[in-house]
């Protein structure tokens, strides 16, 4: 699945409980179409104590983290303008160019 948004994007979430807030993209997953937004979608997991290689143990109980969300739920914000928006690909210098649809900057 080709996917429009790359990590380090900043996103915002447009349904769900978490709807409104923006974060940055920390994890792309295009084969299942999900991405892992920072501070968003975060759940409690619980864990139990393991020791590690050295000997030592690592403590157990709540672990909270970010699980991945569709990535039709999110949309780019441009750094320009600050809005959420789509984006358009233009050549440029032998590359391609992410621009934004609404303020033309290049993203």
């Amino acid at each position: 699945m080709k996917m429009s948004i790359k990590k380090e994007d900043t996103v915002i979430v447009l349904s769900g409980k978490d709807k409104g807030k923006t974060g940055r993209v920390m994890q792309v997953m295009p084969k299942s179409g999900k991405v892992v937004v920072e501070g968003v979608n975060v759940v409690t997991r619980a864990t139990r104590p393991q020791q590690t290689g050295s000997g030592q143990m690592n403590e157990g109980g709540l672990v909270k983290k970010e699980a991945p969300i569709y990535a039709c739920k999110v949309e780019r914000v441009c750094p320009k303008c600050g809005k959420p928006t789509r984006h358009a690909v233009k050549l440029g210098e032998g590359k391609k160019v992410r621009i934004c649809k609404k303020c033309g900057a290049e993203i």
